[in-house]
C-alpha cells in the first residue's frame, strides 16, 4: 500500500518511524460531465480573474479571505515555520478506554505502519502495551496543513489510527428529537422486539452495495449493446403509517417469511416483561373496561360459590332434621314395642 505521509510516533521518549497508510478504499463509481448533444467532456479550467487567463498548476497558490473580501497570500515557508511539534510526528498523549470515544468524532481510518527494521521493537511494544492496557492512544499529528486529534488501536496484529473531529466539532443533537409528547405501549415494543428478534443478526462481510452492482451491469449492457435487465418492482411501502401495531405485524411476518419461518401470530405475549405493580395496574391488562370486565367475572363468581355454599348448607340442615326425626320415630316405637310386653310377663 501507498504511503500519504512519513513520520514518527512519539510515545514519550521512544520514537517509532512510521508510514501512515490509507486503510479504508472508495468503490464508487464515478461519472463524467458530458455535453448531451454530442459526447465532448466537460472540464473545469483555472482560470485567474484579474487577467482572465488559464494559469497552470505551479502557478497557483494558497490565501486566506478576510472579512472585508480581501486575500491574504500563505506560502508553504509561512505553514512550516508554525510552531507545531506534530509536524511530523504523532504525539500520544493520554490513554484511556476505548468506549469513552464518541463514535461521532470517528473520521477517516489509516494503518500505521513500521518504517524499516530498526522500527520493529518499538512498534511492536507499543501494540502489546495496548493489547494488555486494553485502552487506546489519544494522539495529536499535522496533516494536509492542519493539526489533528487521532485514536490508535490494535487492529489484528498492525496499530489503526482514526482521525477525530475535535470535541468542539461535534454538534448538539438540538431540536433533532420529537418535541411532541408520545406514550409508547407495552404491546407496541412488545412487536419491535419480536420484529428485532426475527431479523436477527448479520455477518457484515455478506453485506454489499447491490445499487453499485446495478450499474455495473447496466453499464456492461450499454457496452455490449444489449437491453440493461428491468429492475424488480419496488415492494408496497411507503406512506404515512396509520396504525403503527399493524405495521409492526406485517413487518414481523415479512421477517419470518425472508427467513423461511413459519407465520405465526405476531401477537408474542411471551416476550412481555412487566413489573409486578404494572401486573396489578389498570394499564397493564387492558385499560378500565378489562379491569371492569374482570372485577364483574370475579363478583360473578364470587356470587357463585355463595349460592353453592347456602345450597350445601341448607342441604345438610335438611339432612340433619330428617335424622333427627327418624331417630325420635325410632325411639317412640321401641318404648310402645317394650311396654306390652312388660305387661305380658306380669
Amino acid at each position: 500500500m501507498r504511503s500519504i505521509w512519513n513520520g514518527a510516533i512519539s510515545f514519550g521518549l521512544v520514537s517509532i518511524p512510521i508510514k501512515l497508510v490509507n486503510a479504508t478504499e472508495n468503490h464508487s463509481i464515478s461519472f463524467r460531465q458530458i455535453h448531451t448533444t454530442d459526447g465532448g467532456r466537460i472540464r473545469y479550467r483555472k482560470v485567474c480573474e484579474l487577467e482572465e487567463k488559464e494559469v497552470t498548476t505551479a502557478e497557483i497558490g494558497k490565501g486566506y479571505e478576510d472579512a472585508d473580501g480581501s486575500i491574504i497570500p500563505i506560502t508553504e515557508d509561512d505553514l512550516a515555520a508554525l510552531p507545531i511539534p506534530t509536524a511530523k510526528t504523532i504525539e500520544i498523549v493520554a490513554f484511556v478506554p476505548q468506549e469513552r470515544i464518541d463514535p461521532l468524532q470517528m473520521d477517516a481510518a489509516y494503518y500505521l505502519a513500521a518504517n524499516g527494521v530498526p522500527a520493529a521493537k518499538p512498534y511492536t511494544l507499543l501494540r502489546e502495551a495496548l493489547k494488555r492496557s486494553k485502552k487506546v492512544a489519544i494522539a495529536k499529528y499535522a496533516l494536509r496543513g492542519r493539526e489533528r486529534l487521532g485514536m490508535l488501536r490494535v487492529v489484528d496484529d498492525a496499530i489503526a489510527m482514526h482521525g477525530l473531529l475535535w470535541p468542539d466539532e461535534i454538534r448538539a443533537p438540538e431540536e433533532v428529537a420529537p418535541d411532541t409528547h408520545v406514550t409508547v405501549r407495552e404491546a407496541e415494543l412488545d412487536l419491535a422486539d419480536a420484529l428485532m428478534e426475527t431479523l436477527g443478526e448479520v455477518d457484515l462481510e455478506t453485506l454489499h452495495d447491490d445499487y453499485r452492482e446495478a450499474v455495473e451491469e447496466m453499464v456492461s449492457a450499454k457496452v455490449e449493446g444489449t437491453a440493461p435487465a428491468k429492475a424488480p418492482e419496488a415492494a408496497p411501502g411507503g406512506g404515512k403509517v396509520i396504525d403503527l401495531m399493524a405495521a409492526l405485524e406485517s413487518s414481523v411476518k415479512a421477517a419470518q417469511a425472508a427467513r423461511g419461518e413459519d407465520e405465526e401470530p405476531a401477537r408474542v405475549t411471551p416476550l412481555r416483561r412487566t413489573s409486578k405493580s404494572a401486573r396489578s395496574s389498570p394499564k397493564a391488562v387492558g385499560g378500565k373496561k378489562s379491569t371492569a370486565a374482570g372485577a364483574k367475572k370475579k363478583t360473578t363468581s364470587a356470587k357463585k360459590s355463595t349460592s353453592t355454599a347456602t345450597k350445601k348448607t341448607a342441604t345438610s340442615k335438611k339432612s340433619t332434621a330428617t335424622k333427627k326425626t327418624t331417630t325420635k320415630k325410632s325411639a317412640s316405637s321401641s318404648s310402645s314395642s317394650s311396654t306390652p310386653r312388660k305387661k305380658a310377663s306380669a
